[in-house]
C-alpha cells in the first residue's frame, strides 16, 4: 500500500508544479496592451495623475430603498478608493486601499460601524469610478496579464474587449486558477476614441469566494478637463440592476491625498 501511495502520489505533484509554472509565466497579449496604452493616453492627456476627488450628485438603490443625496469618491492612481454617500437615509461610505503590504477595506452604514470587506473582494479594483486609473495601475504594476478576447457590439456600440488579470503571487501557490479569477477586470473600449464604455467584475459573498456576484460600471459624458477625459456620469449595476447613479458636479486632480484618508 505504501509502494501504491507514492506512485499516485508523484505525478500528481508533478502535473500541479507545471500547471503553476504555466500560469506564473503567462504573458499579456501585445494587440491588448496597445489597446489599453492608447485608452489611458486618451484618458489622461498626457498627464501624470496621483489622486482624484469626484463631487456631485448620487442615487442609491438596494431593494425598496430608493435614496438620494450627495457623493464624494477619491481614488488614487497606486490602488485606493473611497465613496462617501450622503443620502436621505444617512450616511455610507466605503473604502478599500490597496497600497499597503496587505490589502485593507470597510464600509459603514447609518450606524457608522464599520465591517471589513472581505479579502477576496479586494483584489480587483478600488477605484472603479474613474478609469483612468483602473488601467494606469494594470499597466504600471508587474504580475498583470492582458488579453485581446475581440471587437463586440456592447448596448449598440462597437467596443473592443480586452480583459485583465493577475498572476498569482508565490503566497498564493495552491489557489493560484481562483486568484486569476478573482482579480480579473474586464474593459470595454470605445472602438473610435478607446475611452472605456464600461469594466466588468465580479464580487462575492463574505464566505464564499467561488460564488460570482457580477459588478458592470458603465461610464457617459465624458468631457475634457485639462486635458484628461472624466466620466461625468457613472452607473454601478450589481447582479445587472442598477444600484448606483453618480453625476459628478466637480473634479479636482493631485491634490495631495494620503493613503491615511482611505480607512474608515
Amino acid at each position: 500500500m505504501r509502494v501504491a501511495r507514492l506512485i499516485v502520489y508523484v505525478p500528481i505533484s508533478f502535473l500541479l508544479s507545471i500547471t503553476l509554472a504555466a500560469q506564473q509565466t503567462a504573458t499579456s497579449s501585445p494587440q491588448a496592451l496597445q489597446f489599453l496604452q492608447r485608452s489611458l493616453s486618451a484618458l489622461s492627456g498626457g498627464q501624470t495623475l496621483t489622486d482624484v476627488t469626484l463631487s456631485g450628485t448620487a442615487r442609491r438603490i438596494a431593494g425598496s430603498d430608493d435614496d438620494t443625496g450627495t457623493g464624494v469618491f477619491k481614488g488614487l492612481s497606486s490602488g485606493a478608493g473611497r465613496s462617501d454617500l450622503s443620502l436621505s437615509t444617512g450616511q455610507r461610505s466605503e473604502v478599500a486601499n490597496l497600497t499597503e503590504t496587505t490589502p485593507a477595506g470597510a464600509w459603514s452604514g447609518p450606524n457608522r460601524v464599520s465591517h471589513a470587506i472581505a479579502f477576496h473582494n479586494l483584489l480587483t479594483e478600488p477605484a472603479w469610478f474613474f478609469p483612468a486609473f483602473a488601467i494606469s495601475r494594470r499597466l504600471s504594476t508587474s504580475g498583470y496579464v492582458a488579453a485581446y478576447v475581440g471587437h463586440e457590439i456592447r448596448d449598440g456600440q462597437a467596443v473592443e474587449h480586452v480583459s485583465v488579470s493577475q498572476n498569482p503571487p508565490s503566497q498564493f501557490p495552491a489557489g493560484s486558477l481562483s486568484f486569476q479569477h478573482l482579480t480579473r477586470v474586464d474593459f470595454f473600449l470605445d472602438s473610435n476614441t478607446f475611452l472605456p464604455s464600461a469594466i466588468t467584475f465580479n464580487v462575492h459573498p463574505d464566505n464564499d469566494a467561488g460564488l460570482d456576484i457580477p459588478i458592470e460600471v458603465r461610464f457617459f459624458d465624458y468631457r475634457g478637463i485639462n486635458g484628461a477625459q472624466v466620466p461625468y456620469h457613472v452607473q454601478k449595476y450589481l447582479n445587472n440592476s442598477l444600484t448606483l447613479d453618480f453625476q459628478t458636479q466637480s473634479v479636482i486632480f493631485n491634490s495631495g491625498i494620503t493613503a491615511g484618508s482611505f480607512s474608515l
